[in-house]
C-alpha cells in the first residue's frame, strides 16, 4: 500500500491560466505551477496540471491528502450565456416578475441601457395556481391540474433545468416542495432548483433571480463537477476534495453540483482568504487587499482578520442574493487599454486587451498601449519577460504603441507611460476608497496587501495616494488565490427570514429560529465528518429601523457551540454601533426590527504554516543585474534587480529596487525600505 503524504494542493481556475499551489505540511516545502486553462472542459487543465505538478515535486498523486478548488466557470458561463436551457415554474400571475424586476435603470445616465434578457424565455415560464400568504398561511392549496399542465409544458420546452419559485415560500416551503417532487417524478432528467432551498429569504425578485441562475448553471456544473469527482477519485483517492464558495468557505463536490451559483465569485473569495492567512502570519490584523490581474482589480477590506460578506450582488448583470465576500471590482489590470475619450482626455480601461491578443509587448498582434506596455517602457518589467522568462516581452513594440499616445500628448514615451500608470492607480484608489472611506474606515490605519500578477507593481503608487505607510507582498502573490484555497475551512450557511420588532417579547421566537438552524448545522457536521473539536459557528442578525428599506448585518458573538441572540437592549446597542459605523449616526429612540437571522457552521481544517526559505537564500543577497528604471522623476534611476528566491528572512533592501519571481514583480520606490519577515513576505515601509 502507498503511504499518504502531507501534500495539499490548491487549484484556482481562471479564464487564461489554471494556478496550482502545493504545500507539504511536514517540511514547509512549496511548489508552484501554471498551465493554460481549457474553457471547453476546465477539468482537463486541472487533471493535466496535477499530473505535471506531481512530477515536478516527485510524488505520486495517490498519496496527496487534500485538494481544494476555486473556479470562474460559473461566472464565465453567465457572462457568455453558456448555461443550460432553463424554465421556471412560479405562482399564477407572477411569471413576468423576472422581467419587471425593480424598474430601475441599470445605468443612471444611459436612457437606452437595459437589463439582460431573462435566462428563461417567457414561453418557458409556467404558472401554478397556488398561494402562500405573508404570514406563511395557505391561502390557496396547490391546484394539481395546473401542476400537470406545467409539467407538460416543461416536457415540450426541452428544458434541461427548472427553477421552482413561489411567493412567500421562505416562510412556508410546502407548496414548492410538492411541485418540485411532482416534476422530479414525471421528468427525472431535469435538474431542479427550489428557491426555498437555494436562498430562503424575502424580496421575491432577488430570490427568483438567484434560483433561476442556479438552475441555469446546473447542467454545465453537473458535468464539470461529475468529471472532476470521478477523475480525482481515480487519480488521488486519498485526497479530501473541497470546492470554494463565494463566501470564502469550502463545500463538497456534490454540494457544488446542487448549488453551482455559490461558486460565482469563488476565485476572488479565495484571494481574500489567502490574504487573511498572510495577515495572520505577519501579525497585521487590518488589511486592504489589491488583487490586480490582467483585466481587473479586486479590492477588499479585512478588519481584525475578518472580511465582511455582502448579500446583494450583480453577476453578469443579474441580481444574486447569497453570502459573498464583499469585494469591489474595477476595470484596471495589466491589459487595460489607454485611449482618448471624446473630451480629448486620456483614459485607461475598463476595456482590456486580455490575453489574446494581449498587450503589444506580448507580440501576439496587440496594437494598443496598455498598462503592461507602460511598465515595460519604464523598465519596471524585464525584457526577459514573465513566468520566469518563459514569456518574453518585446520592448520595441511597447515603445511604439506608447509612443503613439505620446505623440498626441506632446510628451516623451516615458512621461506618457508614467501618466498611464498614474491613471490606472487613480482608478484603483477610487475602488479602495469605496470599501474604506465611504464605509467609515480610514485607509491610513490599514496595511496594503497587493497580489495577482500585477498588484506588487502598482502598490507603491496606491499606498502613497491613500497615505498608507506599509505594504505586505505575499510569498507567492500571483498564485495567492490558489494558496488561499488551502487555508479555507469547510462552511455551510442557513438563514431564517422573519420580520419582528426587537423586543423582549420576541426574543424567544428569534432564538427558536436559531435553534432550527443549529439542528441543521449539527446534521451537516455529521454528514461532513467534522469532529466536535473542529466545529465553529458564526451568528448574525439582519436589522434596520422600521422606517428603513434596507438592513445592516449585525454580527453576534457566539460562546462555544451554543448560539443565542442577546436580549433586546443588547441587540439594539449592537445595531446602533453598526449604524453609526455605516452612516455616521444613530437614533436610540426609533424602533428597530430584525428581518433575518443567519447561522454559519464551520468545519476547521488544518492550516498550512509559513513556507520554508530555499537553501540558497541569504540575508545579504547580491542583485543579479542592474537596469535603468523610471519611478516618479523625469530621469531614470540605476536600479538593482533581485531574485525573490535569494531573499532569506531578515533581509533588508533599501529602495530603489525591483524584486522578480516566477509569478510577479515587486517595485520598491526610492526612499522605501523592504524587509523579508519570518513568513517570507516582503514588508515595505513606504517613504511618503
Amino acid at each position: 500500500m502507498v503511504a499518504a503524504t502531507n501534500w495539499i494542493i490548491g487549484i484556482d481556475v481562471g479564464g487564461t491560466f489554471t494556478d496550482f499551489y502545493a504545500f507539504d505540511r511536514s517540511t514547509g516545502q512549496v511548489a508552484l505551477h501554471k498551465r493554460p486553462s481549457t474553457p471547453d472542459n476546465p477539468a482537463r487543465a486541472i487533471l493535466s496540471g496535477l499530473d505535471e505538478l506531481a512530477g515536478k515535486i516527485g510524488i505520486a498523486l495517490e498519496t496527496i491528502s487534500g485538494v481544494a478548488h476555486g473556479t470562474t466557470v460559473a461566472t464565465n458561463a453567465l457572462i457568455q450565456r453558456k448555461g443550460g436551457t432553463v424554465a421556471v415554474v412560479t405562482t399564477k400571475n407572477f411569471r413576468d416578475l423576472l422581467e419587471i424586476g425593480r424598474q430601475v435603470r441599470p445605468k443612471l445616465y444611459d436612457l437606452k441601457a437595459d437589463y439582460p434578457q431573462p435566462l428563461a424565455r417567457r414561453e418557458h415560464r409556467f404558472e401554478v395556481d397556488e398561494r402562500i400568504g405573508p404570514a406563511g398561511e395557505v391561502i390557496r392549496p396547490v391546484d394539481q391540474e395546473s401542476v400537470r399542465a406545467a409539467i407538460r409544458g416543461l416536457a415540450e420546452s426541452g428544458a434541461e433545468a427548472c427553477a421552482v419559485c413561489f411567493l412567500f415560500s421562505y416562510l412556508n416551503p410546502d407548496h414548492e416542495r410538492q411541485v418540485a417532487e411532482a416534476i422530479r417524478k414525471a421528468l427525472p432528467g431535469i435538474a431542479i432548483s427550489v428557491s426555498s432551498e437555494v436562498q430562503p429569504e424575502f424580496r421575491e425578485y432577488e430570490r427568483f433571480s438567484t434560483t433561476l441562475l442556479n438552475a441555469y448553471l446546473q447542467p454545465l456544473l453537473d458535468n464539470y463537477m461529475s468529471t472532476l469527482r470521478d477523475e480525482l477519485a481515480r487519480l488521488a483517492p486519498r485526497a479530501r476534495v473541497g470546492i470554494n464558495q463565494s463566501n470564502g468557505g469550502l463545500m463538497s463536490i456534490d454540494r457544488a453540483r446542487e448549488f453551482p451559483i455559490r461558486t460565482a465569485l469563488s476565485g476572488p473569495a479565495a484571494g481574500a482568504m489567502g490574504a487573511i492567512h498572510i495577515a495572520r502570519l505577519s501579525g497585521r490584523p487590518n488589511i486592504i487587499t489589491l488583487d490586480m490581474g490582467g483585466t481587473s482589480a479586486d479590492v477588499a477590506l479585512i478588519s481584525n482578520y475578518d472580511v465582511k460578506l455582502a448579500f446583494n450582488r450583480d453577476v453578469a448583470g443579474f441580481p444574486v442574493r447569497l453570502p459573498m465576500v464583499d469585494i469591489n471590482t474595477v476595470g484596471a489590470g495589466g491589459g487595460s487599454i489607454a485611449w482618448f475619450d471624446r473630451d480629448g482626455l486620456l483614459k485607461v480601461g475598463p476595456l482590456s486587451a486580455g490575453a489574446d491578443p494581449g498587450p503589444a509587448c506580448y507580440s501576439r498582434g496587440g496594437n494598443e498601449a496598455t498598462v503592461t506596455d507602460a511598465n515595460v517602457v519604464l523598465g519596471r518589467l524585464s525584457s526577459r519577460g514573465l513566468l520566469g522568462g518563459g514569456m518574453s516581452l518585446d520592448v520595441e513594440a511597447a515603445r511604439r504603441v506608447v509612443g503613439n499616445i505620446a505623440d498626441k500628448l506632446g510628451f516623451s514615451a516615458e512621461r506618457t507611460a508614467q501618466g498611464i500608470l498614474d491613471i490606472v492607480a487613480a482608478n484603483m484608489v477610487r475602488a479602495i476608497r469605496a470599501i474604506s472611506v465611504e464605509r467609515g474606515h480610514d485607509p491610513r490605519n490599514f496595511v496594503l496587501m497587493p497580489f495577482g500578477g500585477a498588484g506588487p507593481l502598482h502598490a507603491g503608487a496606491c499606498a502613497r495616494a491613500l497615505g498608507i505607510s506599509e505594504i505586505i507582498v505575499p510569498f507567492s502573490p500571483g498564485i495567492l488565490s490558489a494558496q488561499g484555497l488551502l487555508v479555507t475551512d469547510l462552511s455551510e450557511s442557513w438563514v431564517r427570514s422573519k420580520r419582528l420588532a426587537v423586543s423582549d417579547e420576541n426574543s424567544a421566537v428569534l432564538n427558536s429560529l436559531v435553534d432550527e438552524m443549529l439542528a441543521e448545522a449539527e446534521n451537516w457536521w455529521e454528514v461532513e465528518g467534522v469532529a466536535p473539536d473542529r466545529r465553529g459557528l458564526k451568528l448574525a442578525a439582519d436589522m434596520r429601523y422600521q422606517s428603513q428599506n434596507y438592513e445592516l448585518q449585525v454580527p453576534i458573538e457566539v460562546a462555544g457551540l451554543t448560539p443565542r441572540l442577546p436580549d433586546a437592549r443588547r441587540l439594539r446597542e449592537l445595531f446602533f454601533a453598526a449604524h453609526e459605523q455605516a452612516y455616521g449616526f444613530h437614533n436610540p429612540d426609533d424602533p428597530v426590527e430584525v428581518i433575518a437571522v443567519r447561522l454559519t457552521a464551520i468545519g476547521l481544517l488544518p492550516s498550512p504554516g509559513a513556507p520554508s526559505a530555499p537553501e540558497s537564500a541569504t540575508r545579504n543577497p547580491e542583485p543579479f543585474e542592474r537596469r535603468k528604471v523610471w519611478f516618479t522623476g523625469d530621469e531614470p534611476v540605476d536600479t538593482p534587480i533581485y531574485m525573490r528566491s535569494s531573499l532569506a528572512p531578515g533581509t533588508t533592501i533599501q529602495g530603489p529596487a525591483i524584486i522578480e519571481q516566477f509569478d510577479a514583480t515587486t517595485l520598491v520606490f526610492p526612499g522605501d525600505i523592504a524587509t523579508v519577515d519570518d513568513a517570507l513576505n516582503i514588508v515595505i515601509k513606504v517613504g511618503q
